[in-house]
């Protein structure tokens, strides 16, 4: 019987978490002022934080808001790098070098740089956390597809289809993306890490999710303030972060590995 990784566990337990959050956490924002800054205990075994609320009810909530954020941006960025990488590498030419152009421009600065910047133009809220990192995040799926596509489409069984009168949609979806899928899948696994780590930094500059909301990022900035006399505050929300982030990227170089993408497409 095959063992399950610790990395599947933590994922599974994040996921779980993320779904059942209001059912296991019915009161993240419920004020104790008795209870402030208490470390953990039997009734609340990761302690409270500076207004007497409960760090594992908002570690919860912040769970189910990382997933959010994380899926969606990666989907949305998948999507529409995809479709631009694709089109691109298909019809060459100056909308091909326009676009890699577009690409380069958007390489050459961080970004999380960026990011924060589309995130203070259109202003705080999980909507335009979407919208921001979307916008940063399709650069690396467009490059991959585009690059895919340049040496896919001089394939045998490319060339067949376009002999045989194929339209360039049938190509895409019978011929191209079947074969695009497995780097794709491997992009969109480091992707999600990739926004888990940056929803928790916009959140952590106030560019993020707004209070009373929880977010992981949200919770360290509070704790900051008592990092010397609270340390759980920090740690809780710091731990259930990087343990996330370290599964995903282990899962993702182990799917890397079973698909086996450097040796398909090189």
């Amino acid at each position: 019987m095959k063992r399950i990784s610790w990395p599947s566990i933590i994922l599974v337990l994040w996921v779980v978490l993320a779904i059942a959050g209001p059912g296991l956490s019915p009161h993240p924002n419920q004020i104790t002022l008795p209870n402030v800054l208490i470390g953990p205990a039997s009734d609340a075994w990761l302690g409270y934080d500076a207004l007497g609320r409960p760090v594992w009810d908002r570690l919860v909530i912040g769970a189910r808001i990382s997933l959010f954020v994380g899926v969606s941006v990666t989907f949305v960025s998948c999507v529409i790098g995809t479709i631009i990488g694709t089109l691109s590498a298909w019809f060459g030419g100056f909308p091909d070098h326009l676009v890699a152009r577009i690409m380069d421009i958007f390489l050459a600065f961080p970004g999380i740089l960026l990011a924060i910047a589309l995130a203070g133009i259109l202003g705080p809220g999980i909507e335009n956390i979407i919208i921001a990192l979307a916008a940063v995040g399709w650069v690396g799926f467009a490059r991959l597809a585009r690059a895919q596509t340049l040496s896919l489409k001089h394939r045998d069984h490319v060339r067949a289809a376009i002999a045989l009168g194929c339209r360039f949609p049938r190509i895409m979806w019978r011929h191209l993306l079947p074969l695009l899928a497995a780097p794709l899948i491997v992009e969109a696994t480091f992707g999600i890490a990739n926004v888990v780590i940056a929803e928790a930094g916009l959140s952590f500059l106030g560019l993020g999710v707004q209070p009373p909301t929880p977010s992981w990022g949200s919770i360290i900035r509070d704790g900051t303030r008592y990092m010397l006399v609270a340390p759980h505050l920090i740690l809780a929300p710091g731990i259930a972060l990087m343990l996330v982030v370290l599964s995903i990227n282990t899962l993702g170089d182990r799917l890397r590995d079973r698909m086996d993408v450097r040796v398909i497409f090189h």
